[in-house]
């Protein structure tokens, strides 16, 4: 039988505290699917080991086949771990969503790279390899054929979600995860996916595996899955969704089902501002919502046209007000120093964060991601191709990819300023920020304004 070993190569930081770390549910659906059709499979989620146990690993299985995934962030990770694996396997298939977008990147040290939704590809893949027959015969892959590269016909999306079995939570380290959550925040998370693509086309979102067609599961689907991760003993579940309130009939429709099966689970999820409202978020709260993330990104409507946001910043206020009315926490992601700002729009974005009712408030530098409007626009800017983790913590740990007109020190001195206002606002209170805060505000706009 053909063993398949799939690689998850985001390793294990010095600064294991900074950041959100959630299983890959990607490669989880994958070697599901791989087990349901008679394969036998292993899955090496590097996330909480060093690369030399990462590696040992592998080689322990003894692969005919590696798959290792690949993002913005994990390039040259992901090439690293093809070089050093290439004497272990016959086949080294690269997939995700930067093979997806420049597959010929990928083939100077792949075999395969999988473009777009890696189940049925792989599987395929892995019939062909043990058949030792020919890879033109799968749909959606690019691979090398006597020094050329040749593109097979892509392969359509999985019409029906709720045919593929759900990710395979005992291939990863749950004990892991369990144990980082804990420490960094006294409870634990694990995510759900319900449903792929996103009919919106953000400036600087890349959607280069779901694409832009919006397909969803079943309601009783969904809420099968969450039956099965309660055993593993979580205590939030993330639904790691693009916008997991976009369908408000199918919202309701989960939440009434997770309230009629009497489950206790308390969960969180990402929404636009302009699909919620006060019946919504009283629904999900009654089901167990306990805090929703928005993606507001700015707080001037002409930013946010350039963004292609198609939501305002009155929305987006309307849209906290009515998630804290109902009694549920809210956190809102913003980008400082987009592509077109001046100094006065990012500090009107700094000042309608602060002045949020927040109970979680990020911000991050534009990121030009390859396949997104913002790349082409900045491309010849670009001055940094890929972003790792930086080995020692940093106070704000973001880099600027391309030449801006805003220095990244300047844009982190924004970042700092929205940081310290907010926290000013929502533990000193109205009165007391008057004398404190108002004084700290206009004299950091001052010096934003100085520095270039």
């Amino acid at each position: 039988m053909t063993t398949v070993t799939l690689v998850y190569p985001y390793f294990r930081p010095s600064n294991d505290e900074s950041i959100f770390r959630f299983p890959p549910l990607g490669l989880g659906y994958i070697a599901s699917y791989l087990k349901q059709h008679g394969v036998s499979v292993d899955l090496v989620d590097c996330t909480f080991l060093s690369q030399e146990e990462s590696l040992e690993r592998v080689r322990r299985s003894d692969p005919k086949v590696v798959g290792i995934y690949s993002m913005f962030s994990m390039k040259n990770k992901a090439m690293q771990v093809a070089e050093l694996l290439r004497g272990d396997c016959e086949l080294l298939v690269a997939g995700g969503p930067l093979p997806t977008l420049n597959p010929e990147d990928f083939l100077r040290d792949f075999d395969v790279v999988a473009i777009g939704e890696g189940e049925e590809t792989m599987l395929e893949i892995v019939r062909e390899a043990e058949k030792d027959a020919d890879l033109s015969r799968v749909r959606g892959i690019a691979y090398r054929e006597k020094g050329k590269i040749k593109l097979t016909p892509s392969r359509e999306f999985i019409q029906n979600l709720d045919s593929i079995p759900f990710p395979a939570r005992e291939l990863f380290d749950n004990q892991g995860y369990k144990n980082y959550y804990s420490k960094r925040s006294g409870h634990t998370v694990t995510t759900v996916i319900t449903s792929r693509g996103c009919p919106f086309n953000c400036d600087f979102c890349s959607r280069p595996i779901f694409g832009n067609w919006f397909r969803t599961r079943s309601a009783a689907n969904i809420v099968d899955e969450i039956e099965t991760v309660l055993p593993l003993g979580y205590d939030v579940i993330w639904f790691a969704d693009d916008c997991f309130t976009l369908d408000r009939k199918r919202l309701i429709d989960i939440c009434n089902e997770i309230i009629r099966r009497g489950i206790r689970i308390n969960w969180e999820c990402l929404s636009r501002v302009d699909t919620v409202d006060r019946e919504v978020t009283e629904k999900m709260k009654q089901a167990g919502c306990v805090r929703v993330f928005f993606g507001i990104e700015s707080g001037n409507d002409s930013v946010l046209s350039l963004m292609r946001k198609q939501a305002t910043a009155k929305q987006a206020e309307e849209a906290v007000c009515a998630t804290r009315m109902s009694g549920i926490q809210v956190g809102a992601f913003f980008i400082v120093g987009y592509p077109g700002e001046t100094d006065e729009t990012v500090l009107e974005t700094v000042r309608f964060a602060s002045s949020l009712a927040l109970d979680y408030l990020s911000f991050t530098l534009p990121y030009p991601i390859p396949g997104t409007p913002l790349h082409e626009r900045v491309k010849d800017k670009i001055i940094l191709d890929d972003w790792e983790e930086p080995k020692h913590l940093p106070i704000i740990q973001h880099k600027l990819l391309y030449r801006s007109s805003f220095s990244e020190a300047k844009l982190k001195f924004a970042i700092l300023k929205a940081t310290v206002q907010f926290k000013l606002r929502k533990y000193l209170g109205a009165r007391v920020y008057k004398l404190i805060g108002e004084p700290f505000e206009h004299l950091t706009d001052f010096i934003f304004k100085l520095l270039r």
